[in-house]
């Protein structure tokens, strides 16, 4: 009798532990709910700060690419503004835009004695003014 009485407990316990097995529905339901709502809260303010990310490199590579023309002027005494003459001078390439996703996102313009270098706005950045960078022979 002892014997039927411990197989009755052993199977009394294996089945509680069957039932506990996995999650409910509604558990399920609100995790669930919890990460929808962490995520619409998050992902604006991550969408944004890539937008100011590539705005900053955007600015970044045009000051370096004002560098480069200001350092070619000085040499030849006069400002050039084809994009591709200063692709040794920045290292072997332009640097892409990341507002433009090209090298060709930068727009050079210059008289005899001034010239200025803004990046392109772009589609990638959303509405943002870049900053001129305005340079003198």
């Amino acid at each position: 009798m002892a014997i039927v009485r411990i197989i009755y407990i052993v199977m009394k316990q294996l089945r509680i532990r069957r039932n506990r097995k996995g999650f409910t529905l509604i558990e399920l339901l609100v995790v669930v709910l919890i990460l929808g709502i962490l995520t619409a809260i998050a992902l604006p303010s991550y969408l944004s700060s890539v937008q100011t990310s590539r705005q900053g490199a955007a600015n970044t590579n045009a000051r370096a690419l004002a560098t480069a023309v200001q350092a070619h002027a000085i040499a030849s005494g006069s400002y050039d503004t084809t994009l591709a003459d200063f692709a040794t001078d920045m290292g072997g390439t332009i640097p892409n835009n990341p507002c433009t996703a090209s090298t060709t996102g930068y727009v050079i313009s210059s008289t005899t004695t001034t010239a200025s270098v803004v990046a392109s706005t772009g589609s990638n950045c959303g509405t943002w003014t870049p900053t001129t960078f305005s340079l003198v022979l």
